[in-house]
């Protein structure tokens, strides 16, 4: 008898394996096949030797998502990895879009993992204790004018704001542009946390504010937390008061 395909949609955190959640490990030791872009299955690799692999450069969401479901369909057990959570820029959404136009019905299990801004959080203190926005900055997929007025309404509402994908070598004057709109809402004090891999052997952290911020290397593994008007900084680590009397 034919057994039941699946395809579990796996956050696996910022890459170290200790951020794996149990509920991610369980999906990758039960799936016979695992899909992902080339570094993601580079991290996963000693949990999954002996899988059959299915990996491709980046930019190659769509196809890894057709080809996972399509295994699937035809009743394997699959699983496509996103770094971070799988529901935050990742591939949870492609993959019900296709499942749906393809009209294939079948069972999808969305595995959460940590997301950049939980990571990043984590090692500047508690930066994001109250309400937060996350922004990404890249405009390969959204208009560029949309971004801005989203910045410029979470600025103006005084979130905390977290920024993913705020530069790469062709795309460097969005993080300027960003930090501009930010300028017109915050004091040029107001903290700023700058964390590179987050999570990773190589990460980097960096604490600044908004006047110095862009004297930090930033690229598209970097996260970035601007603070509120109520964040701080307190003993070399950035703090956003949730409010407590004490």
């Amino acid at each position: 008898m034919k057994q039941e395909g699946i395809l579990y949609v796996v956050g696996i955190g910022p890459g170290n394996l200790q951020h794996l959640t149990q509920a991610a490990k369980n999906a990758l030791e039960s799936a016979d096949i695992i899909i992902g872009y080339t570094t993601y299955i580079f991290l996963i690799k000693d949990i999954i030797m002996g899988k059959k692999v299915i990996q491709s450069p980046m930019k190659g969401e769509t196809d890894r998502c057709k080809k996972a479901l399509e295994l699937a369909h035809k009743g394997e057990k699959v699983a496509i990895v996103s770094s971070g959570d799988a529901g935050i820029y990742g591939m949870a959404g492609i993959v019900y879009e296709i499942a749906q136009r393809e009209e294939m019905n079948l069972k999808i299990e969305v595995i959460p993992g940590v997301t950049a801004a939980f990571a990043a959080a984590a090692v500047l203190g508690a930066p994001i204790m109250h309400d937060f926005a996350v922004i990404s900055l890249s405009d390969l997929m959204t208009d560029w004018n949309l971004i801005q007025k989203r910045l410029e309404l979470a600025a103006k509402a005084d979130f905390v704001i977290c920024l993913y994908n705020p530069k790469s070598q062709k795309r460097v004057k969005q993080i300027q542009i960003a930090r501009e709109i930010l300028m017109q809402f915050r004091t040029l004090q107001t903290p700023v946390g700058i964390v590179k891999n987050a999570q990773r052997e190589n990460q980097e952290i960096f604490l600044t504010n908004l006047q110095e911020m862009l004297n930090y290397p930033i690229d598209m593994f970097t996260t970035i937390i601007i603070g509120n008007s109520h964040t701080k900084i307190l003993n070399g680590k950035i703090v956003t008061p949730r409010g407590y009397q004490f």
